[in-house]
């Protein structure tokens, strides 16, 4: 009962705040001191609400200090990714190796040789962490890594092209996402752009006419986040590298997505692959770590050693060098690749490649967990991420037909923790089992069960 005479008598001690099971649950998730700091705090506001109107507010302590630390939860925060979209640009595209994870603790965690070569006992450069594996799994002679693929060519264009011509057909100048397109990359970097060709059909022959005493390199840019279908042509790689070699220009290669195993082989068009662009006689080959190759972010640059030693040593290099955590998540996940066995432990691959029983096993037993409110479909997932656009792998969902409408129930999914992020169609929300991990899927039950009112059902 509340003390009307005296409400601040009707106030809890910071230890009786601590004792109710909802806040000693979140002492446990987010540290005793941390939490008992914020009941302090909450209990000052209330005294001074007191103090101003002679009356308890109207929410509860508790309710009031958990509402306090939700909205001092971390901005950035793992999700459950349920929408079947495997490169999803929006929760982070690829998700790490274990091995990746494990290789940034260890470097995090204390001090590392970072630039000190160990051998010499002085000075090294954070380049040679990834040289030998880049070279290994490409079959180029050099490689570096920056922060992102945009940086890479901006760097290589920077470094080899500036104040000179560089020539690229119509059909490929894109816009590479969040509104930045290639031309305006060029400009940057000081680089000339030359335009050949048209939108639908460019020839060898276009930029062999181009060429004059200025230009420096073709640019061929990888269509990676559209197609263009019907009458359309573009020239091999070779036919370019060809022309490159007669006319003593460099040829710069952006595959963006960075394919490093047959796409071909799970079902899907063929992307092109890194290690064929080396092989064709591409100078430079640019393409992204966290989209096919499933790793961190970053933008890796493969080819010629003179031409990315110029990278290294330009200024540029600098500005977008990656840190020592990428650097040990991106070794760690190109090890992989050297040791074949890509497929099974990079979750990018592991998605692709899972087969569509299991997956419509899970998608039933989370529908077993929603009620008379649950069903499972048939259902396609997507690559994402800019990566094999129009392409999709056959799947199974679990579709959940909620009584309140499928806004409000894809609201509640996101605010479960984690949260859950799903997909709406039909005014009914679809799950995908194909883009969460096995660890979640007690999660995405429970969940379920609660908000649909099911518990224990499909346990």
């Amino acid at each position: 009962m509340v003390d009307s005479a005296n409400p601040y008598r009707d106030l809890p001690s910071v230890d009786r705040l601590l004792a109710d099971p909802r806040v000693a649950a979140l002492a446990v998730e987010r540290g005793h001191e941390s939490v008992a700091g914020l009941a302090r705090e909450v209990l000052e506001g209330f005294r001074s609400a007191i103090a101003a109107s002679a009356s308890l507010p109207a929410p509860s302590v508790v309710d009031a200090v958990l509402a306090r630390a939700e909205t001092l939860r971390p901005s950035l925060r793992r999700v459950v990714n349920a929408t079947g979209v495997i490169i999803h640009t929006n929760l982070g595209r690829a998700p790490l190796p274990r091995d990746a994870i494990d290789a940034i603790e260890r470097v995090s965690a204390g001090y590392s040789n970072l630039e000190f070569d160990l051998d010499a006992g002085e000075r090294g450069t954070r380049f040679s962490h990834l040289d030998q594996t880049l070279c290994r799994i490409t079959g180029a002679e050099a490689g570096i890594a920056v922060n992102n693929n945009a940086s890479a060519l901006l760097l290589a264009l920077a470094a080899l092209c500036r104040d000179r011509e560089v020539i690229i057909s119509r059909g490929q100048l894109v816009e590479i996402g969040g509104g930045f397109r290639i031309p305006d990359v060029l400009r940057q970097s000081s680089a000339t752009l030359v335009e050949v060709g048209t939108t639908n059909r460019t020839y060898v022959r276009d930029y062999a006419e181009a060429i004059t005493e200025r230009t420096a390199a073709i640019l061929r840019v990888h269509s990676s986040n559209f197609r263009v279908v019907g009458f359309t042509e573009q020239p091999a790689l070779s036919g370019l590298a060809a022309l490159a070699r007669e006319r003593g220009l460099l040829l710069l290669d952006d595959l963006g997505s960075g394919a490093l195993l047959d796409t071909r082989a799970f079902g899907l068009a063929p992307e092109p692959l890194v290690q064929d662009s080396v092989r064709a006689g591409a100078d430079v080959v640019l393409f992204s770590g966290d989209k096919l190759l499933g790793g961190p972010q970053a933008g890796i640059a493969a080819g010629r050693a003179e031409a990315i030693e110029a990278m290294r040593r330009h200024p540029l290099a600098r500005a977008v060098r990656i840190d020592k955590a990428s650097i040990a998540a991106l070794a760690a996940t190109l090890d992989h690749y050297a040791k074949g066995e890509a497929e099974h432990e990079v979750p990018v691959w592991r998605m692709i490649a899972l087969p569509t029983a299991a997956i419509e096993a899970r998608a039933r037993r989370w529908a077993g967990a929603c009620g008379d409110a649950g069903s499972v479909e048939a259902c396609e997932s997507t690559v994402g991420g800019g990566s094999l656009p129009g392409e999709s792998l056959p799947s199974s969902a679990c579709v959940v037909a909620p009584p309140d409408g499928a806004e409000a129930f894809a609201a509640s999914l996101r605010a479960a923790s984690p949260p859950i992020v799903a997909r709406i169609h039909d005014d009914r929300v679809w799950l995908d089992p194909r883009t969460v991990d096995l660890s979640e899927d007690e999660h995405v039950e429970a969940t379920l069960a609660r908000l649909l009112e099911a518990p224990g059902r499909g346990r």
